[in-house]
């Protein structure tokens, strides 16, 4: 299977070449192995070296259209197999991406990693988190994370992640729902009860807020 080497170097399909570029170049500064040592210099430079020939591919217009056939040739009709190798890459990648604080492209990612593989609770877990740091993606956010919730129904961290959404939504009801669902399958959590507080609180006042807790 083609590896998204889009995804290696941390840019969209659609860059450009010189995107591409300064792309590396930021990597160049921040991830070259000369500013590690020991066995952190031995996993910088296993990674600079899939970050260079990632590089080397997509600034190549040639090689660039070719790696676009076949990444398109398996996303089409992927078998099992490949759909979910597939996802695992697509998350990995967004997972690089968030901790670098690209939400945006993150959030890129964990879309191809549902679309991939639509049974991966935790690809829309992540879809949903990434896509909340940007008020105008919230509606993703929230159709991502109930996704997540009816595939794991008993799992706390997506729950409470759904009714932190909802709030922000002014969704109150749906909000206190998934709070409670959290603490039945989760147990106690202090955050969890502030939330629900804060949420008593806004609900009665009969207008929408943004929550904090409870994430």
């Amino acid at each position: 299977m083609a590896r998204d080497l889009y995804l290696i170097l941390g840019v969209s399909r659609s860059a450009t070449t010189d995107q591409i570029r300064q792309r590396f170049r930021e990597l160049a500064r921040t991830s070259h192995p000369d500013r590690f040592r020991g066995e952190a210099r031995l996993r910088a430079e296993e990674e600079f070296q899939q970050f260079t020939e990632a590089f080397n591919v997509l600034s190549n217009p040639e090689r660039r259209r070719q790696l676009d056939q076949e990444l398109a040739r398996v996303e089409v009709n992927p078998s099992a197999g490949d759909a979910q190798r597939l996802a695992r890459v697509h998350l990995q990648a967004g997972i690089r991406l968030y901790r670098e604080r690209n939400f945006v492209q993150a959030a890129e990612s964990f879309d191809r990693a549902t679309k991939a593989d639509p049974q991966n609770a935790l690809a829309w877990h992540h879809f949903a988190q990434a896509c909340s740091h940007h008020r105008r993606y919230l509606p993703q956010a929230l159709s991502a994370i109930v996704k997540a919730c009816e595939l794991e129904e008993m799992n706390a961290t997506y729950l409470k992640l759904a009714g932190k959404l909802h709030a922000t939504a002014g969704l109150f009801d749906r909000a206190e729902w998934y709070y409670n669902q959290a603490l039945v399958w989760g147990g106690e959590d202090a955050a969890i009860r502030d939330a629900l507080d804060e949420l008593s609180r806004s609900s009665r006042k009969g207008r929408p807020g943004t929550f904090r807790k409870g994430g």
